[in-house]
């Protein structure tokens, strides 16, 4: 029994770490066996609420390959009128790495509203630099995105 269990928990590691890596293979990070985009996350509730709240089934749009879930209608709503506005920057990559120019998924628990716009991150060390010093880092990050993006759909 205790056999098994360990095999199953290298099992289950191994295929976290392929998620992630797959997810870092598309031009918005998705779950690439959920198709969630930014972990089901609701991506409008980060402005309206001021945090990381998790989208509900009932409340689902599609969009740049990926499925968006959301609070409540008028949350989608907004997001389907407005998606370059509440959908995360870079495609959910972390613009700190960005500017390393290396794409690492962003995580929807460290995230900074910035210039009205939403950037997640794949470390807190990475969110705090950030929020300290945004346009030091966007520089970087905007100047590299274009590449790794082609790169990217690739």
């Amino acid at each position: 029994m205790a056999a098994f269990a360990l095999l199953a928990s290298f099992f289950c590691a191994l295929s976290l770490d392929l998620a992630a890596r797959a997810a870092t293979t598309e031009r918005v990070v998705v779950n690439r066996y959920s198709g969630l985009a930014i972990g089901g996350f609701d991506p409008v509730a980060y402005f309206t609420e001021s945090m990381a709240l998790q989208g509900l089934p009932d409340f689902e749009a599609r969009g740049a390959g990926a499925i968006w879930r959301f609070r409540n209608e008028g949350n989608r709503a907004s997001f389907v009128a407005h998606p370059e506005i509440y959908g995360p920057q870079f495609g959910g990559y972390d613009p700190v790495d960005l500017g390393r120019g290396v794409t690492y998924a962003g995580n929807p628990r460290f995230w900074v509203v910035a210039g009205q716009r939403l950037y997640l991150f794949g470390r807190e060390d990475n969110r705090d630099a950030f929020a300290a010093d945004p346009s030091r880092f966007l520089k970087e990050a905007t100047t590299r995105w274009p590449s790794l993006e082609r790169e990217l759909a690739q």
